[in-house]
C-alpha cells in the first residue's frame, strides 16, 4: 500500500508518481491520497486567507484554494485512473483563539510563512482581522471543519 498525504500538491507530476506506485503493486495493491479542500472545506485557513486578503490583496496569490490544482475531487481523481472518491469532513475544534492563533506562527507552510513574514504592526492587524472572521462560541471556542478530498486506487 502506498499512500500519499497531503503530499500530491506539491508533486510535479502526479501521473508520473501514480504510475510508478502501480509499476511495483502485486495485483490488489492498494494507493490513496488525500489533499486539503483548500479552496472551500479548509476553514481554518480559508478564514486566515480571506482576512489577509482584506488587508493586503497582494496576499491572495499565496492562498493554497488559488494555487494548488489539486483542491478539487476531479482533478485528484485524474492520477488514479478510475478510482472511487469519497469527501471527508473533519471537525477541528480550537479551545481559544490563541489556539488557533499560535500554530499560525511556526513559520512552517504557506499560512505560517506569510504571517511570520509580516512586521508585528501588521502582524497585530491580521490577527485581529482573522478574529473577526471566526466564529467564537460563549465559552470563547471555535470550531471549524478540516475537509480533505481522498482517493483510493487498486491494482488490477
Amino acid at each position: 500500500m502506498v499512500v500519499s498525504g497531503l503530499v500530491l500538491n506539491f508533486v510535479p507530476d502526479p501521473a508520473a508518481a501514480m504510475a510508478e506506485a502501480r509499476r511495483v503493486f502485486a495485483p490488489g495493491g492498494l494507493a490513496a491520497a488525500y489533499v486539503w479542500d483548500y479552496a472551500g472545506g479548509m476553514e481554518m485557513m480559508r478564514h486566515f486567507w480571506d482576512a489577509a486578503a482584506v488587508l493586503d490583496p497582494a496576499a491572495a496569490a499565496l492562498d493554497e484554494g488559488r494555487r494548488f490544482p489539486r483542491r478539487e475531487p476531479a482533478a485528484l481523481e485524474r492520477p488514479f485512473r478510475g478510482a472511487g472518491m469519497e469527501r471527508v469532513g473533519v471537525p477541528t475544534p480550537f479551545v481559544s483563539f490563541d489556539d488557533y492563533w499560535l500554530p499560525l506562527l511556526g513559520g512552517q507552510g504557506p499560512v505560517p510563512g506569510y504571517a511570520v513574514s509580516l512586521g508585528e504592526a501588521a502582524r497585530d492587524r491580521l490577527r485581529e482581522e482573522v478574529r473577526r472572521w471566526l466564529q467564537v462560541a460563549s465559552d470563547g471556542s471555535i470550531g471549524v471543519t478540516a475537509r480533505a478530498w481522498a482517493v483510493l486506487g487498486v491494482a488490477g
